[in-house]
């Protein structure tokens, strides 16, 4: 529904969410709630192969929404809050299905945040991304630039609040791609159909290893993948990847 704080669209397995709360879709208490019911349920949905995460209008989010803090003199009402922000990315980062970040404006804060909880990166040239939590009597967000930047960069962003432009993190090396406006959703969807024609169930597991080997010690990070590897190879979809590329024709995954 186009008046959804968050839509959700689904189309040849792709999802395609929308942060839609206008003007700046800054993130409120039922927007978080959306995301988190938005997400569990990609993670369900058996139609539903690759998701992408974009933002209605000029700004992909804006970070928190400053009105919506919770009551430091109500007991318990701060961890609630703390509980639901986590949750907020938790939700992206443990989603079963691959997420495509497609920021098509500014990213600040916990829009950055929604940003590092997905798995590929793409941006649009008037994006710009920044934690300016030290601005706003905040110190939040130190995990989330760990995950994306280098040791003096991370720092500097975070003591200083410096946004950084989109052509900037794409010379970087951190995300895929620096399109027109127009061209992010395109571009965006060549990689979520390429996701969508492999095995569902291959998928599956190979988010679950990405997710764990970022946890682990080199030597138990393969052992798992091991594990996955002899998991997947008794699936109907791995012998049929097998049998096609023996028989040079393209694959037909059933899913299971």
């Amino acid at each position: 529904m186009s008046g959804d704080i968050i839509t959700l669209e689904v189309s040849d397995h792709i999802a395609l969410v929308t942060l839609n709360r206008p003007p700046v879709n800054a993130l409120n208490r039922a927007m978080r709630d959306r995301i988190v019911s938005v997400f569990d349920e990609i993670s369900e949905r058996s139609d539903v192969r690759v998701a992408i995460l974009t933002g209605a209008g000029k700004v992909f989010c804006s970070g928190a929404d400053l009105k919506d803090r919770p009551d430091p003199t109500k007991v318990g009402a701060f961890h609630d809050h703390n509980r639901i922000t986590r949750e907020t990315g938790n939700c992206i980062r443990e989603c079963s299905k691959p997420v495509i970040a497609a920021i098509n404006g500014v990213a600040l804060g916990a829009g950055l945040g929604l940003m590092a909880s997905c798995d590929i990166f793409f941006a649009s040239e008037e994006a710009v991304f920044g934690m300016p939590e030290i601005n706003v009597g905040l110190a939040g967000g130190a995990a989330m630039l760990n995950t994306l930047f280098g040791r003096s960069l991370m720092r500097r962003m975070f003591f200083t609040g410096y946004r950084v432009p989109a052509a900037e993190l794409y010379r970087l090396g951190i995300i895929e791609a620096c399109t027109t406006r127009e061209n992010l959703i395109p571009e965006a969807m060549k990689i979520a159909r390429e996701i969508a024609e492999k095995s569902p169930v291959a998928i599956e597991y190979a988010k679950q290893a990405t997710n764990m080997v970022e946890l682990m010690p080199p030597r138990d990070a393969y052992r798992f993948e091991q594990n996955i590897t002899m998991a997947l190879s008794k699936t109907e979809d791995a012998k049929e990847a097998r049998m096609a590329f023996l028989e040079k024709r393209a694959p037909v995954f059933k899913g299971r």
